[in-house]
């Protein structure tokens, strides 16, 4: 029986749960990097970093290359970074709304 696509969906949103996957989804939309940049810029083991990367590979979202010693990791396609800018949006939304309510909460709790 295929997987319907709400439960595909879940999962695809499941593989992007972690800090680190997103992280450096975010800085592969500035190009390819190779993996020595991406240590530098998110400061984690290197062997946690090699398994979020091997989850996003797996995943098909973004592909590697080798030259020599050196792995360069790229996005796998442009609606990556799309979704993450979406993302962007609706947290910056969500936040704001917070902010709107803990000022209202604050306001009214001194009106008091």
């Amino acid at each position: 029986m295929p997987v319907p696509l709400y439960e595909a969906k879940a999962e695809f949103f499941r593989m992007l749960g972690h800090p680190v996957r997103i992280r450096v989804l975010e800085l592969l939309q500035d190009g390819p990097k190779p993996v020595r940049d991406l240590l530098t810029a998110i400061e984690v083991e290197p062997s946690s970093l090699s398994q979020q990367l091997a989850v996003l590979r797996r995943s098909g979202i973004v592909s590697a290359t080798r030259t020599g010693s050196t792995v360069v990791y790229e996005l796998a396609g442009g609606d990556v970074a799309e979704l993450l800018s979406a993302a962007r949006r609706i947290l910056a939304s969500l936040l704001t709304g917070r902010q709107d309510l803990l000022d209202e909460l604050r306001a009214t709790g001194s009106a008091r």
